[in-house]
């Protein structure tokens, strides 16, 4: 007999055992028989309890978690790369940053050939001087017709009074005929003489106009030109717009430049943000301001971020690639679009634990809040941007110019 076919019980019986020891045996093979019975449907019930404690546990779960969160691993980190441009056009005389390097706002990168703009400036600063003297002279002029103007008022009255008396005295012998001629004459060449002394200051009053010297027109252009050419001298030395760590540089020493042209490129590594790009089935419960659960490939599920949804784009990225799909084919295969959803990172977390421009987030929104918007309905102050060297202090040259005009008698006048 085959193996598996014996009985459990290893002792073998006799046909000439006695009945009740085979009867013994048989009761006792049941009764291992039930009680593997009794054990498999024990362990069927512990697995299938066990089974439906799980499921009813990730029920739950889902119902108080997993339906309120959207994620994806397709998203990147994102930053501004503020470009490193020159205003005007010369030759590379010091490059004073290299890539990776650590800059501040303000910070001297780049330094160009200044002989040219320092000697425009000094011809600014020489026609300034000159037209100051010039206005000051105008001005003096003005006060000294002023005065002849008042001495040839004086002159007409001394001759209009000569030919008053004398006009008395008409047809008498105290007086001849040509005597008062000349009387009469003098009165006309005193009038005008007055006359003309009253157009010329009226045309040097017309020059004048109410002005000061410092607020005369000739001045004041004098002025622009002196500004415009420190500005010149100024912008041979590239500042960095930014603080940030210096990428990309392609200027070298002693390389003429055009002015525009991109020499190295800035990124402020502390205002970075995430592009998480969800699917299109995912997007319609997330809103702004949602709370945001991020790791970074970088660091690994040790390091967690957290953030908030800032926005969302207002196209997919296939809508603003280079070459959008054309869809109007007769062979047609929908694929589904993802749409760019802004995450704004902590400030704190990132001064912590640094984050590169390029590198591979996880991204996990919680949706539970659907207070927010999915549209912003404005500008948020984290968009300003401001760059340090776009707005240039022209306080010392307002300085050397109000210097300017106090030593050349600017103030005497007005």
């Amino acid at each position: 007999m085959p193996a598996w076919r014996r009985p459990i019980c290893t002792r073998r019986w006799g046909a000439d055992s006695p009945p009740a020891l085979r009867h013994k045996d048989s009761t006792n093979i049941m009764d291992a028989q039930l009680k593997k019975a009794k054990g498999r449907k024990r362990n069927l019930i512990i697995a299938s309890t066990l089974f439906a404690i799980a499921a009813i546990g990730y029920g739950a779960w889902w119902a108080l978690v997993l339906r309120h969160q959207e994620t994806t691993d397709d998203a990147y980190v994102a930053g501004h790369l503020m470009q490193l441009t020159p205003e005007i056009s010369g030759t590379v005389t010091a490059v004073r940053a290299d890539d990776t390097d650590r800059v501040s706002a303000g910070q001297t990168l780049v330094e160009l050939d200044g002989n040219d703009t320092r000697l425009a400036f000094e011809r600014a600063r020489s026609d300034f001087i000159d037209a100051v003297r010039q206005t000051r002279q105008l001005m003096d002029n003005g006060q000294r017709e002023a005065a002849q103007t008042a001495l040839r008022e004086a002159e007409l009255a001394k001759a209009k009074s000569d030919l008053a008396r004398r006009s008395t005295l008409a047809g008498t012998d105290a007086i001849s005929t040509e005597e008062l001629a000349h009387a009469k004459d003098a009165v006309a060449a005193a009038s005008a003489a007055l006359d003309a002394a009253r157009e010329q200051r009226k045309a040097t009053a017309a020059l004048i106009g109410g002005d000061s010297v410092a607020t005369h027109p000739a001045v004041l252009r004098a002025a622009a030109r002196l500004k415009e050419a420190w500005l010149a001298n100024e912008r041979t030395r590239i500042k960095a717009p930014a603080s940030g760590f210096v990428s990309r540089r392609s200027v070298q020493a002693g390389q003429h430049i055009a002015a525009g042209s991109p020499l190295m490129a800035i990124v402020p590594l502390e205002s970075v943000w995430v592009d998480a790009n969800f699917k299109e089935v995912q997007l319609a419960h997330i809103r702004i301001g949602q709370p945001v659960t991020l790791t970074a490939d970088q660091y690994g599920s040790k390091v967690s971020y957290h953030g908030k949804v800032a926005g969302l784009s207002a196209g997919t990225g296939s809508a603003f690639s280079l070459l959008p799909a054309q869809n109007a084919t007769g062979n047609w295969i929908k694929v589904v679009q993802r749409l760019p959803v802004r995450i704004e990172l902590d400030p704190a977390e990132l001064k912590t634990h640094p984050l590169r421009v390029g590198l591979s987030m996880a991204v996990e929104i919680d949706t539970r809040d659907q207070n927010g918007k999915t549209l912003a309905d404005g500008t948020s102050p984290r968009s300003a941007q401001v760059s340090a060297t776009a707005n240039r202090d022209l306080a010392p040259v307002d300085a050397m110019i109000a210097k300017l005009l106090a030593e050349n008698g600017a103030g005497k006048a007005q």
